[in-house]
């Protein structure tokens, strides 16, 4: 298969070629348009956005001891590892598939929307039968995600803004349902207002942010006592702000469909010279992000309760209460 694979790379999209692709099963040309796109967005982007998601780190602290996170190791790591390679091959495979049964590629066989062409493939290579069970799996996968995320956003909205900035904790909770609901609704609204094709750059757009606000912190947090609580809120707000600033401004994709430099200041993009245009931010967002939360943990101090707190936590044993 993978020989067929190779020997259609005279297929490949042109407008993918003029960028630097080279075929399916070979690396496209270093410094390309298309490479620094590969690497930055989608490697990248979503390889290092995946482990900062705010849903997993409600999952983490639902866990009663480090010898669960021990042998959950193993096991999550083999299903990572064999879910992403399942994808990359059976992505690419299926160009083979809708050539040799319609003398199509994926692309063409799916319509032209990326979005399509694995449940294209999967309905139409697969019995009835299996698409019912695949596409409940789909949902399952997708009712946990989504259930945590609102949990998350609730509770941001409700605990982290409301009851730290008021002394009166009563309305937090029905603050937290509001949260939900509003972000239920913003969810369902983008999904009819989003056009096609949209569901790749949309996930390495939300996992580019999460790295970049989350990862510094998260790593901090675990690995540096010394780590303070106006550290760790500089380093999300400042990478969320240049991450969204680089999306506006630098990134060549969503800048240019935005059109909000184009209107400030009459380019597309600031910097047009390769590869700023087509650097994901969060490879700039991600290490500045890093830098403004250790600088500031730097400069401040956490308070003795504080200190006792984190001594705890880093002190703490299998099962044993922080």
């Amino acid at each position: 298969a993978h020989t067929a694979l190779s020997n259609m790379a005279p297929l490949f999209p042109a407008s993918a070629q003029a960028t630097g692709a080279t075929g399916w099963t070979t690396f496209p040309k270093v410094g390309s348009v298309f490479w620094w796109n590969l690497v930055t967005s989608i490697i990248l982007g979503v390889g290092v956005g995946a482990i900062a998601q705010p849903q997993l780190a409600v999952r983490f602290m639902t866990v009663s001891s480090n010898r669960e996170l021990n042998r959950a190791v193993l096991v999550g790591g083999v299903f990572i590892f064999v879910a992403t390679f399942s994808a990359y091959v059976v992505g690419s495979l299926s160009n083979v598939y809708f050539y040799q049964t319609t003398g199509q590629i994926a692309i063409q066989a799916a319509g032209g929307n990326v979005d399509k062409i694995i449940p294209t493939f999967i309905s139409s290579s697969m019995p009835e039968w299996f698409t019912y069970i695949f596409t409940l799996t789909l949902l399952c996968a997708a009712m946990s995600t989504l259930s945590t995320q609102f949990h998350a956003q609730g509770s941001a909205i409700g605990h982290d803004v409301f009851s730290a900035t008021r002394k009166d904790k009563r309305g937090s909770l029905r603050l937290n349902r509001i949260g939900i609901l509003v972000g239920i609704v913003i969810a369902v609204i983008l999904a009819f207002i989003l056009p096609a094709g949209v569901v790749a750059q949309g996930t390495t757009i939300f996992f580019g942010i999460c790295a970049a606000a989350f990862m510094p912190v998260y790593i901090c947090a675990l690995f540096w006592k010394r780590t303070t609580k106006q550290g760790a809120i500089a380093g999300i707000v400042g990478g969320t702000i240049i991450s969204l600033f680089c999306l506006l401004f630098t990134h060549q994709k969503e800048a240019a469909g935005i059109g909000l430099c184009k209107m400030l200041t009459g380019q597309a993009v600031l910097f047009t010279s390769m590869p700023w245009p087509y650097v994901d931010p969060m490879v700039i967002a991600l290490p500045l992000s890093f830098i403004i939360t250790i600088v500031v943990t730097l400069l401040t101090h956490n308070t003795k309760e504080d200190e006792k707190e984190i001594d705890a936590m880093f002190k703490a044993k299998d099962g044993e209460s922080a």
